[in-house]
């Protein structure tokens, strides 16, 4: 690890998701940081553009404290970091003085050294991990008395914001998850400065508006929080486990268990994790997060495995991977639960349909509130390595235009009527042996939907179902993230997803419609390709889209997957 020459950034921080490029929808980049100085003439973003404006300043402010804030944390695992935790506490009781920020806006609740409460507390948590750390290891207490005001600071604001969400009735958000973690370690790490034992389990932990209390009503019996968001769902669940440090497994709430093993259900053999709801398609500081909450998860239980999410994520972090996740060892004061608890395929938001090198995740479950996309009865197919037709996940959100296209349904693989926006909906799955297949009513006036899944011996067929109460535009799309060809026969239509992996699949459909009193039927309507912004990791990277149109009052789309060609036409003809 390099030596630190700069210094943490001298202002109060804004909004993170403020750091996206205007003109282009991506993330800017990230550079220095460790300066703790703004770039002369602004950040770049990856399309050629320097950004500097007070939303994008406030910005990497933010993430340049959260990067100051991850090597203090390295730093306090090898003794150091001391003399940065003293100056930092300084800086933040100087910066915060004038209570709460006044920059924020109004749906925020407000923080003190950023806009967010939440963020003070995404910050706060690795700041107290490393002030223990260094006391736990007996460096001397005079040395971090200093910390002590800041610390006593970050659980009175921890209380006092999650009270808010309580008064608000919203115990159930991710932002609990949050304040309850910095209560706890900050009470942790000011007790351990004082030479006491910390006394806080009762409030943060296994109290009425505890860690234990949020886990068992922020999430399903199969295990996913109610966003049924990849990104929110890791956002707790890290937060959970680092509440957790001392704590032993056996003692905590069997749903814990469940929320890892819901992450392995949908992570494909390869370590992809599917970008569901809201987040990030694809970020290094989120991959960073994967890799702690695997290290973490592989010492609270034996009975799921997330070494495959592990090595991807590593990969995506390429040069800038730091290992911190190496040095959190012996987190927990027991071992780990050992059990059969096993990754569920089908759970209360997605149905996972593994067969013949494909991995297919059908979309069912409820809307996911303010973090929720129009994705009902998407399908979403990935091999190991390779996304041929991935949830295309979300912009940062200070790019309204782009955030409102990745949450609409033209940006994911289900139906579109007439052009327009669903109504949020939760679909009713029914199981028949080894296929699924998901009804949904209500989210279109007047139309009905199914989507059946029928895993075949190395294929997968797919068989979508709509019927209209009058004639309606009945589209199924296609969202591929992949070189995508498609070629019209005669009885049909090939199309081949080419990545890594290779995905082979030939489709079939046929509409009707009840034109002046007399049944009219099409029976093979023709795809139409049209460019289209590729996922959100880069929405300037354009895409294959395919939009299979009938007009009428009833669509069937039939369509069969595999890796190898197959005899399309006798699998198709059989279903």
């Amino acid at each position: 690890m390099a030596p630190l020459t700069g210094h943490p950034p001298a202002e109060r921080g804004g909004w993170w998701h403020e750091y996206v490029c205007p003109a282009h929808g991506v993330e800017l980049e990230h550079i220095g940081f460790e300066t703790g100085e703004f770039p002369a003439g602004g950040v770049p973003c990856v399309h050629g553009c320097r950004v500097d404006s007070p939303a994008v300043r406030g910005a990497w402010t933010v993430l340049a404290h959260h990067w100051w804030a991850r090597r203090i944390r390295l730093l306090s695992y090898e003794g150091g970091g001391g003399e940065l935790l003293t100056a930092y506490a300084r800086l933040y009781l100087e910066l915060t003085k004038t209570g709460e920020h006044e920059q924020a806006q109004g749906w925020m609740q407000r923080g003190r050294l950023f806009h967010q409460a939440l963020t003070d507390a995404v910050w706060g948590v690795p700041i107290a991990h490393s002030i223990l750390n260094l006391a736990s290891a007996g460096a001397a207490s005079a040395d971090l008395v200093e910390t002590l005001p800041m610390l006593d600071d970050m659980v009175v604001g921890a209380r006092r914001a999650r009270d808010a969400m309580v008064a608000q009735g919203k115990f159930s958000s991710n932002y609990t998850a949050w304040f309850n973690a910095l209560g706890t370690t900050a009470g942790q790490a000011a007790a351990a400065v004082r030479g006491e034992a910390w006394d806080g389990a009762g409030e943060w932990l296994t109290g009425e508006l505890g860690q234990f209390a949020h886990l068992e009503i922020a999430t399903g019996e199969d295990g996913w929080e109610w966003e049924a968001s990849t990104y929110y769902h890791g956002f707790v669940l890290r937060a959970y486990l680092l509440s957790l440090r001392g704590i032993d497994p056996a003692s905590v709430p069997d749903r814990l268990e469940a929320m890892i093993a819901a992450l392995a259900g949908i992570a494909t053999d390869g370590g992809i994790l599917p970008a569901l709801h809201d987040g990030p398609y694809l970020r290094v500081p989120l991959a960073l997060e994967w890799l702690e909450i695997a290290a973490l998860a592989r010492q609270f239980t034996s009975a799921v495995e997330l070494s495959s999410v592990a090595q991807r994520a590593q990969a995506e972090v390429g040069p800038e991977y730091d290992g911190l996740e190496r040095k959190l060892i012996g987190w927990f004061a027991g071992p780990p639960r050992a059990g059969s608890r096993s990754s569920r395929a089908i759970t209360g938001s997605y149905a996972v349909v593994r067969v013949g090198g494909i991995h297919a995740i059908l979309d069912h479950g409820p809307h996911g509130g303010s973090h929720g996309h129009h994705d009902k009865l998407a399908l979403y197919l990935y091999g190991a390595t390779t996304p041929w037709q991935p949830d295309p996940g979300q912009v940062p959100y200070g790019h309204a235009e782009w955030r409102r296209h990745y949450q609409s349904v033209a940006a994911h693989p289900t139906i579109r009527i007439d052009g327009l926006e669903p109504a949020e909906a939760t679909g009713v799955l029914t199981r028949n042996g080894t296929s699924v297949t998901v009804e949904v009513e209500g989210w279109y006036e007047g139309v009905r939907a199914t989507r059946q899944l029928i895993p075949g011996d190395g294929y997968l067929v797919d068989i979508v179902r709509v019927t209209a109460d009058r004639e309606r535009e009945i589209v199924l799309q296609f969202r591929p993230d992949v070189e995508l060809t498609v070629e019209v026969e005669p009885d049909g239509v090939r199309t081949t997803w080419v990545g890594a992996e290779t995905l082979y699949a030939f489709h079939v459909g046929h509409g009707s419609a009840d034109t002046a009193g007399e049944e009219r039927t099409d029976s093979v309507p023709v795809p139409v390709t049209r460019p289209g912004p590729g996922p959100a990791d880069d929405p300037q990277r354009v895409r294959t889209w395919v939009d299979w149109t009938v007009v009428g009052t009833s669509a069937t789309f039939r369509s069969v997957y595999a890796t190898a060609p197959i005899d399309f036409e006798k699998v198709i003809g059989d279903v």
